[in-house]
């Protein structure tokens, strides 16, 4: 049966961090997702994402110090969060990526998301949590 209502969109993922100044920085400084708010007393900041939001928790605040251990080699906070970019020109990431030591996890390949297939481009975070951003589908 379905639902009395329809989802529009992701509104907002939640990432545990081990260093909340370092996980804003880089997503700020990589990915362009500017601070929306701080919420100090909870050990969270929300950054904005286009139309939805990326909330980073510390894993030592009042919110994360309930998840447990912080994500790593062996445990992970989610599988990736991809985020949906224009343009994507592949030689202009790897370059933008590379300015901040980060290193794609290889080349660019087609991938199917919410509009379709298209090329996405995979790194991690410095918690190493795997980030794809991913460009326009391709027409059939």
């Amino acid at each position: 049966m379905k639902p009395f209502f329809d989802v529009q969109r992701i509104d907002h993922v939640v990432l545990r961090v081990r260093d909340l100044d370092c996980s804003v920085r880089f997503y700020g400084d990589v990915l362009g997702c500017p601070v929306e708010r701080r919420r100090e007393h909870l050990g969270l900041v929300h950054l904005r994402a286009g139309t939805s939001m990326i909330d980073l928790v510390c894993i030592d605040g009042t919110l994360g110090e309930r998840g447990g251990a912080a994500a790593g080699r062996e445990g992970r906070n989610l599988d990736h969060l991809c985020l949906r970019i224009e343009p994507f020109d592949e030689a202009a990431l790897v370059a933008h990526l590379a300015r901040f030591g980060v290193s794609p996890a290889g080349p660019a390949e087609i991938n199917f998301g919410a509009e379709g297939d298209g090329l996405s481009l995979y790194f991690n975070d410095p918690d190493g949590n795997t980030i794809e951003l991913k460009g326009a589908s391709r027409p059939g």
